[in-house]
């Protein structure tokens, strides 16, 4: 097993196409060692040079609505009248923090969503 940094995206590309060729390997095997490091090397190249912050706290309440099949007046419990939840989702008004804790513990999206917009 020869193992390399990563420390570009061919470098990363060359991991990738390792890594498939010992995905599957059985547990306990040399070739599932190689799969533990080279996905331990990917993981941390990608969080450093890609990394993925939160959703926007609109999008992710669109998302939220998408996946449960919900509309504008399905919101008004957590946000207010059909003309606040309008001002939201048009990004005219920002969530008040009671409107975020409504949101986290109805509908179940993350704080670290819908804090973004407070």
């Amino acid at each position: 097993m020869i193992i390399k940094p990563i420390r570009s995206d061919d470098d990363l590309r060359a991991a990738f196409k390792q890594l498939e060729l010992v995905f599957q390997a059985p547990a306990g095997s040399e070739q599932a060692d190689e799969r533990e490091v080279l996905v331990t090397l990917i993981e941390a190249y990608e969080q450093k040079h890609y990394p993925i912050g939160p959703a926007d706290p609109v999008e992710a309440i669109k998302f939220r609505m998408e996946q449960q099949n919900l509309t504008s007046k399905d919101l008004e419990p957590y946000i207010g009248s059909s003309g606040r939840v309008s001002e939201v989702l048009n990004r005219k008004r920002h969530l008040s923090l009671q409107m975020v804790k409504k949101l986290h513990a109805g509908l179940r999206i993350p704080y670290e969503s819908l804090l973004a917009a407070v």
